[in-house]
């Protein structure tokens, strides 16, 4: 076997092939932007307050931002852009970008809504993943009554029960089509009945092929343990592990809340030792790959070449079907396309919803960019270069 990995993540011609140079030349400005944190802040106030007021934001919001993270405003326009990807052997990882939307009206509302993203993935070989939230079908509040384990009324019982059947619908649907469902992590402090949801739904519906998958975020220090925790709970009882591996997306909010209530904090107590917990995680479920399916979920150059470089040197498939990397739309195209193009099975995680709604996961991305030392100095610096590279050609 050849020593050398054929893969690098320099290579700008092929991680901007899908985009012209008008495009290009927009997620220049846009990324110049996003790099000043004064920008995000006063956009993450101004933008909710002129929403309100009914000013005509929505078509400067739509061609900037929005059109660089998101798929579109319906399922309809997200397809479009997964078959674009699609041309590139780029996959897509479908979220309804929706949230807080509360009340037991919109959680019911929610599930045709996802089952409807899933009956349509199913007729599309590059949408292989769809994602969801349980705060999307959940009152967070009931979940924090049974992240605590205090004893529930009957009528939080029973709400409780709908929860469950909404997921289930889900999940169940998940397995009729053949679509893979990514439960995504949530805050501490109601995650236990996140995991104990999804290993349930896992243990129903990854008999012979993973169908669901729980996120493990990586920044908190016990989540490496219960990785493992949660193989052995799956060969125990007879099913496949799904394991989704973040670095995590709520860190501020996490210490903040410790602080506030004078407990230790779940983060780790550095990004070396997340970094460390990612590896050994991924080296984890590689070394486990007949017991497991793994989602490598991150943006992080170094993780994902350990990854291809541990499949390589294990004689493995690039493209193993228990394998997936993703990384967001309009980020880390360099990793994207890279991974694609040397045969990796590699997704984009695309949301889709109308502009409004998705208002809140736009500016938490565009806070968590300015927030990743070196993320946005990183992406214009590869953008540079590829705009260079054609000018020159």
């Amino acid at each position: 076997m050849e020593k050398q990995l054929p893969l690098s993540f320099d290579n700008t011609a092929i991680a901007f092939e899908a985009k012209t140079d008008k495009a290009l030349k927009k997620a220049n400005f846009l990324f110049s932007n996003i790099g000043k944190p004064w920008l995000v802040k006063l956009g993450a106030v101004m933008t909710p307050i002129a929403f309100k007021l009914g000013l005509p934001i929505k078509g400067i919001i739509k061609s900037t931002i929005f059109s660089q993270f998101c798929g579109g405003e319906t399922l309809e326009e997200a397809a479009t852009t997964a078959l674009q990807l699609g041309n590139y052997h780029v996959g897509v990882a479908l979220d309804y970008g929706v949230e807080a939307m509360e009340g037991e009206e919109s959680y019911d509302a929610a599930v045709p809504e996802f089952i409807r993203a899933i009956q349509y993935a199913a007729t599309r070989p590059d949408i292989p993943f769809i994602a969801i939230k349980i705060t999307g079908f959940a009152r967070f509040d009931l979940l924090e009554k049974v992240h605590r384990k205090e004893t529930l009324t009957p009528a939080e019982q029973q709400e409780y029960t709908r929860v469950r059947n909404r997921v289930h619908a889900i999940a169940e649907a998940g397995a009729r089509h053949n679509v893979a469902i990514l439960v995504d992590a949530e805050e501490s402090w109601i995650q236990d009945p996140v995991d104990a949801l999804t290993d349930e739904m896992m243990s129903l519906f990854n008999k012979g092929k993973v169908i669901v998958y729980n996120t493990f975020q990586m920044y908190c220090h016990d989540r490496y343990p219960f990785l493992k925790v949660s193989l052995d709970k799956a060969v125990k009882n007879g099913y496949l592990l799904g394991a989704k591996l973040v670095r995590g997306a709520y860190m501020e909010k996490e210490n903040k809340r410790a602080a506030e209530n004078n407990y230790p904090t779940p983060i780790q107590p550095s990004k070396e030792a997340t970094d460390k917990d990612y590896d050994a995680a991924v080296k984890f479920c590689l070394d486990n790959i007949d017991k497991l399916a793994v989602f490598i979920g991150t943006h992080n150059e170094n993780s994902c070449m350990f990854a291809a470089r541990l499949l390589h040197e294990k004689g493995l498939p690039h493209n193993h079907p228990h394998v997936s990397f993703s990384q967001l739309l309009g980020m880390s195209d360099n990793i994207t396309f890279n991974l694609a193009h040397a045969g990796y099975n590699v997704s984009k995680y695309l949301p889709y919803g109308p502009v409004k709604e998705v208002m809140p996961y736009l500016i938490r991305r565009a806070q968590e960019n300015t927030s990743i030392a070196g993320q946005m100095g990183r992406e214009l610096a590869l953008i540079r270069k590829e705009m260079k590279r054609r000018a020159m050609a």
